[in-house]
C-alpha cells in the first residue's frame, strides 16, 4: 500500500521511517532526493481522512500547522493519504522551559477560540456541543462493554457508581470549540524555546473545552507545578480558563476508563503498559 501511495503522491525518496507513537494512522518519515524531509500518513478509515482534510482547512492561517502538500482519496484498500511538511523540532518533553508551557497554553487556547460557523460548518467534523453529557455518556458506556470483559466486576460496578456520581456536579459546558481531542506532549512540536505548531487531526470536533485538557495534564502539566501556572497563563491571555479544578477529576477519570476500553480493543496484551497505566490511575480515582 506505501508504494501505491507514495505514487499517487508523487513523491521519491531515498528514506523511509514508520514513526511510533502514532495509534490511529500509519505515519513515515520520508527523507527526499533534495535532503528534506516530509511525512506520508495513512489514516486507519475513511472517516479518520476526511476528518483531517477538513481540519486542515478550518486550522489554515489560524494556528502553526504543518504544510499539506498533497493528499489522495484512497480507493477500496486504502482510505486516503496525506503528505505533509516537517515542523521544526522534536514533541514536547518534561525539560520544557516555563516559556515553551505558556506558549503551549497561547495555542491550546487558540484552537479553542475556534468556533463552528456556516464558513467551516464540516460533514466529518461533529459538532456535539448542544448535546455535551449525552456525548459524553455514550463514548463512556460504549466502552464500558470492552472494559467489563478485562476488568475486576466489583472495579466495574463501583467505576459505574462513580462516573453517575460525578457527571451530576460538572459545570455548565464551555464552548462551542474546536476540541483537537489528543492534544498531547506527542502531538506539540517543540523547537528550542518555541513551539512550532501542533499535529494530527484525525479525532477533532467541536464541543466544550473541558474534555480537551486531560490529556496534556496527565502527561505534562501535573508533574511541575510551575509549568503548569505558566501553560494557564498563556491560556488566559487568549481565552478565559474554566475552573480546572471542577473539571479534570471526571475526565481523568472518564479517560483512563475509556483507554482501558481501547487497550481491550486494539489488543491487551499488546498495550500491556498502557492498560496497567490507566488501571492504576482508575484504582487511585477510586479510592
Amino acid at each position: 500500500m506505501l508504494d501505491e501511495v507514495l505514487e499517487q503522491l508523487g513523491v521519491q525518496t531515498l528514506a523511509i521511517n514508520e514513526v511510533e507513537d502514532s495509534y490511529s494512522s500509519n505515519v513515515y518519515k520520508c527523507k527526499l532526493l533534495n535532503g528534506k524531509n516530509v511525512y506520508v500518513k495513512i489514516p486507519y478509515t475513511k472517516e479518520k481522512y476526511q476528518r483531517e482534510l477538513e481540519a486542515y482547512e478550518i486550522l489554515k492561517g489560524k494556528v502553526s500547522i504543518p504544510e499539506m502538500l498533497a493528499h489522495w482519496s484512497g480507493n477500496e484498500e486504502c482510505p486516503g493519504a496525506f503528505l505533509l511538511s516537517e515542523l521544526k523540532g522534536k514533541p514536547l518533553t518534561l525539560q520544557a522551559s516555563s516559556a515553551v508551557a505558556f506558549q503551549v497554553g497561547v495555542l491550546h487556547a487558540t484552537l479553542h477560540n475556534i468556533q463552528p460557523t456556516a464558513k467551516n460548518e464540516s460533514k466529518s467534523i461533529e459538532n456535539e456541543f448542544s448535546n455535551w453529557l449525552n456525548f459524553v455518556e455514550t463514548q463512556f458506556y460504549n466502552f464500558a462493554e470492552d472494559v467489563r470483559e478485562i476488568i475486576d466486576a466489583h472495579l466495574y460496578d463501583r467505576s459505574i457508581a462513580k462516573f453517575n456520581e460525578m457527571k451530576q456536579r460538572l459545570p455548565s459546558p464551555d464552548g462551542p470549540s474546536f476540541l483537537h481531542m489528543d492534544f498531547r506532549p506527542a502531538n506539540i512540536i517543540v523547537d528550542k524555546d518555541n513551539v512550532s505548531g501542533i499535529i494530527d487531526f484525525e479525532s477533532v470536533q467541536f464541543g466544550s473545552t473541558e474534555v480537551d485538557f486531560t490529556k496534556l495534564y496527565r502527561d505534562f502539566l501535573c508533574f511541575d507545578t510551575n509549568l503548569y501556572q505558566s501553560y494557564q497563563d498563556g491560556y488566559k491571555s487568549i481565552r478565559p480558563l474554566i475552573d480546572m479544578d471542577a473539571v479534570l477529576p471526571f475526565y481523568q477519570f472518564t479517560d483512563a476508563f475509556n483507554s482501558i476500553g481501547w487497550c481491550k480493543r486494539r489488543g491487551a496484551e499488546k498495550n500491556a503498559s498502557f492498560l496497567n497505566e490507566n488501571l492504576t490511575i482508575l484504582k487511585k480515582i477510586l479510592g
